[in-house]
């Protein structure tokens, strides 16, 4: 077995200018990248803490009690937020998720909910708001997001067994306390509910059956996320990914699945329903299969830098516009001109190349910094 390397490079500081288009780039809701791919999901990171200290995200050997996280001055405010994601909805943008590190850390965050809420797309519809959390303060907080206009939170549950539970997130946070949550934002409201599951080969791949079984028939989404290589700190390896094929065989030899159509185009997951019509599983395979030629997806950092992929190595600073004498039409054809240059395919590109070669040079941002 190899020895891991954790670079301790902060990736935070890479990203390009933007500049202004020289011609105004019209705002149709149509707007399609190099390989014409449309812009129609938004993600948001409103923070880049967690207190959670999950080894495939946050590994305490990184992110310890002297990681230099971001001043509240360097994050957007919430009317700053809006003020982008408008730009957004303007090019075809349909759903906006919040992510983090853990977005109900982000005080107040039920305002910048309410403000997204107020937005309508090009048709006129509202926003499809959703959330991503790890679950801890749900519990208290379902309710308010519901109020504030939160349609959908997904979950993230990397096992049921409390003992490996409590190892994973490694802060010790009991299993019960995100069960309870999730049981709050379901009598919210706040569904369907999905819980994502990140399955990793001989640390937790043996509560996939037991994950399955909790929540068949419960109407929550239980969705299974092979190990990714996203970021420069999770010392990722080829070894640790069980494939999907696996995963969906395993609750197939005990609870049969019958496949699903796909629910919406660039949709990451793959759906398999139970044969008896008591709910449903996913499982999203970044790793063994590729969706790239799909994604339509577009990622905002809580400092006010796009992100094109989930593994990408810079991103495109917006906020020296958001904060500078930009006008929203000068900032809806900057959003333009970047997405119309986008040509990224990683999980495409490292499909073709052996087990645990990389594609190209750079160290990928962490994924506690834009979201998943």
């Amino acid at each position: 077995m190899s020895e891991r390397v954790i670079p301790l490079v902060d990736q935070r500081s890479r990203s390009r200018a933007v500049p202004l288009p020289a011609h105004p780039l019209p705002t149709t809701g149509l707007l399609g990248d190099a390989l014409g791919r449309p812009l129609r999901d938004l993600r948001i990171s409103v923070t880049d803490r967690c207190n959670f200290r999950c080894s495939y995200c946050m590994p305490k050997a990184v992110f310890d009690k002297d990681y230099p996280y971001l001043p509240h001055s360097a994050l957007l405010s919430f009317e700053e937020i809006t003020r982008v994601a408008r730009q957004f909805v303007a090019h075809g943008v349909q759903k906006v998720r919040l992510t983090g590190g853990e977005p109900l850390l982000r005080k107040h965050i039920e305002i910048l909910i309410g403000q997204l809420a107020a937005l309508r797309t090009v048709e006129g519809l509202p926003l499809d708001i959703t959330l991503t959390t790890n679950g801890s303060l749900l519990a208290r907080k379902a309710q308010a997001l519901k109020d504030a206009g939160l349609q959908r939170v997904t979950v993230s549950l990397d096992g049921l067994d409390d003992t490996v539970f409590r190892a994973m997130n490694d802060v010790d946070f009991p299993v019960h306390d995100v069960l309870r949550g999730i049981e709050a934002a379901q009598a919210a409201g706040l569904g369907p509910i999905k819980v994502n599951m990140v399955v990793k080969r001989g640390t937790n791949d043996h509560e996939i059956l037991p994950m399955a079984r909790h929540f068949k028939g419960t109407g929550v989404v239980l969705r299974f996320i092979e190990y990714m290589d996203v970021g420069a700190t999770n010392g990722w390896r080829m070894d640790e990914v069980l494939p999907s094929a696996e995963v969906v065989a395993r609750i197939q030899r005990e609870l049969p699945l019958v496949q699903l159509d796909a629910a919406a185009p660039g949709e990451t997951a793959e759906r398999w329903g139970y044969a008896d019509g008591t709910g449903e599983i996913g499982v999203i395979s970044s790793v063994t299969q590729a969706f790239c030629r799909d994604c339509n997806r577009a990622r905002l950092s809580t400092e006010g830098k796009l992100y094109l992929c989930l593994f990408a190595s810079e991103g495109h600073d917006l906020k020296p516009l958001v904060r500078g004498e930009a006008t929203d039409e000068q900032l809806a054809s900057a959003i333009a001109g970047i997405w119309q240059g986008r040509s990224d395919r990683y999980s495409e590109l490292r499909a073709s190349l052996p087990p645990d070669a990389t594609v190209g040079g750079g160290r990928r941002v962490e994924m506690s910094y834009i979201g998943g």
